[in-house]
């Protein structure tokens, strides 16, 4: 008896830990998703040690609820079981009766935990490329549960799992926890299943799987050529404003193309506004570097009839010198004097600086940016978003 209150104390304690560390970790995935103004977490201290970042991912969430969320779950349910012997007498928790042997139910849940925190780590460090120390900490707590709590020198986890089936096997012969495990089991795997279909939890999560085929796009399959996007004499004109050096507006300018094909009645313009003090008058201090003669050679070869081949290399490679364009576009059919002269000329600039006041006025002064109608917002919605936007304005699917 001794040594079983070691152990209930033991995994007490760690259990304990748990609550708090997955707490913790509920509160960070919180503030990273759905708090603009927090201040970045103690665990997040570089690209790699990153608690934050991991958190943003949608390997953070599994059918579409919090990792934390499950595993507060699991430490509060490991307390609960340690006291199965105490509260099977309460008439409320009678059905703790069912699980004769806890120690075994909680090691194979331990070694279950520690498992599924192995396959996290892999995902952590193979495919995030991000450690959450907090979430490292806990895959240790489970390891611990699991060993703490099996008999080792009386056949160990294999013991406890044969136990643990063992005796679920005997407690669904009773009829009446036969037909609460079936309802316990359906009214779980419906509200799973309507949690990881409609992510109500994680909406962040599903505007990044919505976004998914755009962020990870490496080519634009819709890509256009010429100067037009969209119907010539379109009433809808959508504007869209980037910089060629801005990370997410590659993704942008692809869901702009898909837009104007799926789309009829809308024509995609295109609008500079480099984030580079370069040309940008607006910015206090070096942002974007290389940006601006990005957005001269694209006006530039809007002039030689071909803005959307220069506008989507400029996206797909991101050259940040004029001789690095000059390079990468020699063999598009340029006439790379007039190119270069044209890129450089005073009405480049000014045409520039034009485009740039005008998002600036319209209360734009990041990328990218859409403005349709004059209604105007800075950041990236969903392709649906932005598909029932210009369907309110009278577009139509072609």
């Amino acid at each position: 008896m001794e040594k079983e209150t070691k152990k209930k104390i033991t995994i007490s304690a760690i259990a304990i830990i748990g609550i708090i560390t997955t707490i913790k970790l509920a509160i960070i995935y919180y503030n990273a998703n759905f708090n603009p103004y927090a201040l970045s977490s103690f665990c997040s201290v570089n690209d790699f040690i990153d608690c934050d970042g991991v958190a943003k991912t949608v390997e953070s969430q599994f059918f579409g609820i919090p990792l934390a969320y499950w595993g507060l779950f699991f430490y509060t349910f490991i307390f609960w079981m340690l006291f199965a012997d105490k509260l099977k007498n309460f008439k409320l928790f009678k059905f703790m009766e069912v699980f004769k042997n806890p120690f075994d139910y909680i090691a194979s849940l331990g070694l279950f935990a520690f498992i599924i925190s192995m396959t996290l780590l892999c995902v952590s460090l193979f495919d995030i490329k991000k450690l959450c120390v907090l979430c490292a900490f806990t895959y240790i707590l489970n390891l611990l549960i699991g060993c703490v709590a099996t008999d080792f020198k009386n056949g160990g986890f294999i013991k406890s799992i044969k136990q643990s089936f063992l005796d679920f096997m005997d407690a669904i012969k009773i009829k009446k926890y036969l037909i609460a495990f079936i309802i316990v089991a359906l009214v779980a795997v419906g509200f799973l299943t309507y949690t990881g279909v409609t992510y109500k939890f994680t909406p962040q999560v599903k505007k990044q799987i919505e976004l998914k085929e755009f962020v990870g796009a490496k080519k634009n399959k819709y890509a256009v050529t010429g100067n037009i996007l969209g119907d010539v004499n379109a009433k809808i004109i959508v504007y869209t404003f980037s910089d060629y050096q801005c990370p997410i507006c590659p993704a942008h300018n692809i869901m702009m193309h898909k837009l104007a094909k799926e789309m009829k009645g809308i024509k995609v313009v295109h609008k500079n506004l480099p984030l580079d003090m370069d040309c940008n008058p607006y910015l206090q201090a070096p942002f974007h570097e290389g940006s601006c003669i990005d957005a001269k050679y694209a006006i530039a070869a809007e002039k030689q009839g071909k803005f959307w081949e220069m506008n989507n290399l400029l996206f797909e490679k991101k050259p940040q010198t004029e001789q690095a364009i000059i390079d990468l576009a020699s063999d598009m059919g340029f006439d790379i004097d007039k190119l270069q002269k044209d890129a450089n000329s005073l009405e480049t600039s000014k045409e520039i600086k034009e485009q740039i006041d005008f998002a600036y006025n319209k209360g734009l002064n990041g990328t990218p940016a859409t403005m349709i109608n004059n209604e105007a917002e800075v950041g990236m919605k969903t392709y649906k978003e932005y598909k029932d936007w210009v369907k309110k304005l009278g577009a139509e699917e072609r």
